[in-house]
């Protein structure tokens, strides 16, 4: 039995598809059962509820072997920042598969070994260190900066012809497209043979700065768009526009910062994953913008 976690997300969902392709048992936890495709309904068994809550996690992994772990996006409104979050999310969930003996597939971030706070991305080691300490079956995904983050940005890229970050535009800014993630993990999940801890670092090919992804990205689409470096500080304070607590957009701007520091160098990966940023261009940000 495959449990997995976040089945209506970006790569949670990927992730499901490739296990339901398999034919394994597959057990999903969502929150919105709704959500799901009746694809999902007829071939999984489904339970409702969310995977950091104690007796939903005891419920999803009773019978389980292997599971699929991300952590949802961190609440906008907790005051205690995201690394507790992180932790106390996880918390549950670690501690049962340690005593089930469940092999655990978690998205977490590049940077291990950064000399320095790095906001979110602290947070998500933080967690992977919670499943290894725990003795826990563990391959973490090390992940940098998903392209699917400039799809939020298809509006602005159509009307005014850029996009905008607070990543220093000549820095390089290592990425991964969602599906690369989505197919490792369902290998991972679908072989039995792996066991103790380890981390997988999954990043692109080409290793682009945010100037040269405007280029990349100008390519694409046959017409000229540029990039905005946003200050900081007005980073910052738009998320807190948006509803966040002090506590979470400080840690968004220290992430970013993190980046600009070289964050995502300090953990080695391989010779890069299958997509490329100029083919995810062509593939999934030029149909978002053309629609």
């Amino acid at each position: 039995m495959i449990v997995i976690t976040t089945p209506t997300g970006d790569i949670g969902r990927q992730v499901l598809d490739h296990v339901l392709d398999s034919g394994e048992a597959v057990r999903v936890i969502a929150r919105d059962p709704s959500r799901l495709s009746a694809r999902v309904h007829a071939q999984a068994e489904v339970l409702e509820g969310s995977h950091g809550d104690a007796d939903t996690i005891t419920k999803a992994l009773e019978g389980a072997d292997r599971m699929f772990w991300l952590v949802p996006p961190a609440a906008f409104t907790r005051t205690d920042g995201a690394r507790r979050y992180y932790v106390e999310f996880t918390r549950a969930a670690c501690r049962t598969a340690a005593s089930r003996g469940v092999r655990v597939v978690g998205v977490t971030s590049l940077g291990h070994g950064y000399q320095g706070e790095a906001g979110l991305l602290s947070a998500a080691l933080a967690m992977d260190e919670l499943f290894e300490g725990s003795g826990v079956h563990y391959r973490a995904l090390a992940l940098p900066f998903f392209m699917e983050n400039l799809l939020r940005q298809a509006p602005a890229i159509t009307e005014q012809g850029t996009f905008s970050m607070a990543n220093a535009a000549d820095r390089p800014l290592p990425t991964v497209a969602t599906r690369d993630v989505a197919a490792t993990a369902a290998a991972l999940l679908l072989d039995t043979s792996w066991s103790g801890h380890a981390r997988v670092a999954l990043v692109s090919p080409d290793n682009l700065t945010p100037d040269a992804m405007a280029e990349a990205i100008s390519d694409a689409l046959g017409r000229t768009v540029r990039y905005r470096q946003t200050p900081l500080a007005d980073y910052q304070a738009a998320i807190v526009q948006r509803g966040a607590s002090q506590a979470m957009a400080q840690d968004f701007a220290v992430m970013v910062e993190a980046q600009n520091n070289g964050v995502y160098d300090a953990e080695a990966h391989g010779p890069g994953t299958a997509t490329g940023f100029r083919q995810w261009c062509q593939d999934t940000l030029k149909p978002a913008v053309q629609s």
